[in-house]
């Protein structure tokens, strides 16, 4: 018998197993542990919200354990082998769950009042403090339908979302001890709260009417610490993209009618009126719709600034259309269930230039950006003599000022697209910035051609791309021999998120 354990009926005690342990609660008026038999005292504070690291699942123990309990005279006491079992007889019993016998778990007992340790048969806990009071129990019996214990208290104003698409071991350590606290868990995919309506749904009901607290999650896919209550906040408040939900990718696929109004020869965009465009784009959608989980919504990119042989009155071989004269677009569009791309081709002007000059297009929550660098020239040169440039620098100065103005207003998450067709068109593509969670950057595929040579580009262009980048398609179908169909479009690998038709 290890050092500081009690004899005697009222002292040490072996139980069979997990499921014995816990069944003693409803089956005897003795249960071993739980709120019935121990003074468990939950925080009546909700905690800053916040993504706890994961990874580690000690760490994490601990940090909830002072983040949600005041006081508790017994707690559950695993190591690495005999976690999982006991996580789940602590959401089961109500007691805090530590893991390991080192100097940070013995200095959390301490502050909890620990009297009595619940830990797995075998376990040498002699080390976090003397005259501990140990109950072991046999954790084989990992996977029994364990009842719940009883005990009346006010449970943790907490809620907590776990990723059930992420391998990490804290989250299984985490729900243990929000369930133990009372605390309510939801499971949120991807960690975006935004993925889709249904998600919108649950994350508001889990959130309730303050983002900046009782709300945590773990691990790594629900972004930094920092910007959650953010996140949060937009969940709640910002209104939903065509498709539902507040996040552009991944929780919906998008194709596209790209072209200029009133220009035919741009693309199919400008083939025919607002209304017939909606209804086209529409039709095209719904080829897709078939073939993939994701909701597929259709979408618009019109040409905004066009590229012009003539430097035209500013000099800067760019013409650009009457924000007015969009409206009606974006508003239809948006009314439809349309997204809508802004596409720019700025000459030898920069594109935060131009894209100021749609700010308040660009303040509707389903309009987004695209960055077309064949179409930036440097001082010197002229269209189609070459292919233009942009630097990171630059679309980095942009996608700033476009994540700002998004975060400003409250709106949903914004596509910000980069044209792409030969590694020179974007310089020093690994300085890209990725980090603003209020863009879905996604690198465009342009190229045109065969089948061999588009998927050459294809391939090529996501050489030593960034993390956290999604990649889109582009189908010709004057300039593809042949144009692909809907079914081989979704069969290139990775399967394009947005998919435009020119």
């Amino acid at each position: 018998m290890n050092a500081g354990r009690r004899g005697g009926s009222t002292g040490f005690r072996k139980v069979a197993s997990a499921a014995a342990a816990v069944a003693l609660v409803a089956t005897t008026g003795a249960c071993i542990f739980g709120p019935d038999r121990f003074d468990v005292q939950v925080a009546d504070e909700a905690p800053a919200s916040t993504v706890l690291a994961g990874k580690d699942p000690s760490r994490t123990a601990i940090a909830l354990s002072a983040a949600l309990f005041e006081s508790a005279d017994g707690a559950v006491v695993a190591t690495e082998d005999s976690v999982d079992a006991l996580a789940e007889v602590s959401s089961r019993s109500g007691l805090p769950l530590l893991i390991g016998t080192d100097q940070e778990v013995a200095a959390e007992l301490e502050r909890l009042g620990t009297k009595t340790v619940v830990t797995a048969e075998g376990t040498d806990v002699s080390s976090l403090a003397d005259g501990l009071d140990v109950e072991e129990i046999d954790p084989a019996d990992s996977e029994a339908d364990l009842p719940e214990a009883g005990g009346d208290r006010e449970p943790a104003p907490v809620s907590l979302f776990v990723d059930p698409e992420l391998d990490d071991p804290a989250q299984a350590v985490a729900r243990a001890e929000v369930e133990a606290a009372g605390g309510a868990v939801t499971e949120m995919p991807g960690g975006d709260p935004g993925r889709s309506s249904d998600a919108v749904a649950e994350a508001k009901d889990a959130i309730g009417g303050d983002p900046s607290s009782g709300v945590l999650a773990v691990g790594e896919s629900f972004g930094p610490a920092e910007k959650w209550a953010s996140t949060l906040q937009i969940t709640l408040t910002a209104p939903e993209l065509p498709g539902g939900g507040t996040s552009v990718f991944p929780g919906r696929r998008m194709i596209a009618a790209y072209g200029s109004p009133g220009i035919p020869s741009l693309g199919i965009l400008g083939e025919q009126g607002v209304q017939e465009s909606i209804d086209r784009v529409t039709q095209l959608a719904e080829d897709y719709s078939g073939l993939t989980d994701e909701p597929v919504v259709p979408a618009f990119e019109i040409i905004t600034t066009l590229a012009s042989s003539q430097p035209g009155a500013d000099g800067d071989y760019s013409s650009e259309l009457d924000p007015e004269m969009l409206r009606e677009w974006v508003d239809a569009a948006g009314d439809a269930g349309v997204y809508v791309v802004l596409d720019l081709q700025p000459g030898s002007t920069d594109f935060l230039t131009q894209a100021k000059r749609y700010e308040d297009l660009l303040a509707e929550p389903h309009v987004g950006l695209a960055l077309d660098a064949e179409w930036r020239l440097e001082p010197g040169q002229k269209h189609l003599e070459q292919i233009g440039s942009v630097s990171a620098e630059e679309v980095n100065e942009t996608s700033r000022w476009l994540a700002d103005l998004t975060s400003d207003h409250g709106l949903p998450q914004k596509a910000l697209i980069l044209h792409q067709f030969s590694s020179s068109m974007i310089t020093d593509r690994q300085n890209l910035d990725t980090s603003r969670p209020e863009l879905a950057l996604t690198v465009h595929a342009d190229g045109h051609g065969t089948p061999d040579s588009k998927l050459e580009t294809w391939n090529a262009l996501q050489k030593d791309l960034p993390e956290g980048i999604f990649m889109a398609w582009k189908n010709f179908y004057d300039e593809d021999t042949p144009t692909f169909a809907p079914e081989q479009t979704y069969e290139v690998e990775p399967r394009p998120w947005f998919v435009s038709y020119q």
